[in-house]
């Protein structure tokens, strides 16, 4: 078991150092700005959805803890190729588990998904919870067009 959480920890780090899809979108047909008024993370979530409502493109920038950083990279290498439905699902699946509100949920994404288990760990620390559910509640409020920024409180 310690070896997954080393395994775990590391892909936390990795994401964090070097995130994936970071930098303004061009061509954003959806975007939302998400805070956390805890810690002073602050982000903005840019998605490009194509008119058979599918993720073609999806990016983040902004600052904030490695947690914080390596959901929102997470996130936008998931949603990638996901139509719109999938994506809100995978936010409520998201958010329950690690919100601990709900037994072990499947997340759609297969083998990218499984990547998500690394944001476990934040469940031992409710203050972190907010960190890594940031990005996600960007993505809920950026596919419903919300034009007040998402926040974690």
């Amino acid at each position: 078991m310690n070896e997954l959480r080393d395994l775990y920890r590391e892909l936390i780090l990795d994401h964090a150092k070097s995130p994936r899809h970071f930098g303004k979108l061009d061509g954003a047909t959806h975007w939302a700005e998400g805070i956390n008024p805890l810690c002073g993370d602050k982000l903005k979530l840019f998605l490009r959805v194509d008119d058979k409502q599918t993720i073609d493109s999806a990016s983040f920038e902004g600052s904030g803890c490695a947690i914080s950083v390596a959901s929102a990279s997470l996130l936008t290498d998931l949603v990638i190729g996901m139509d719109v439905a999938t994506a809100l699902n995978t936010f409520d699946a998201v958010t329950t588990r690690l919100t601990g509100r709900g037994a072990d949920i499947d997340i759609a994404g297969g083998l990218k998904a499984e990547k998500l288990r690394a944001l476990d760990g934040v469940r031992e620390f409710p203050s972190r919870v907010k960190c890594a559910t940031l990005a996600w509640h960007a993505l809920n409020s950026a596919i419903n067009n919300r034009s007040t920024p998402a926040t974690t409180e």
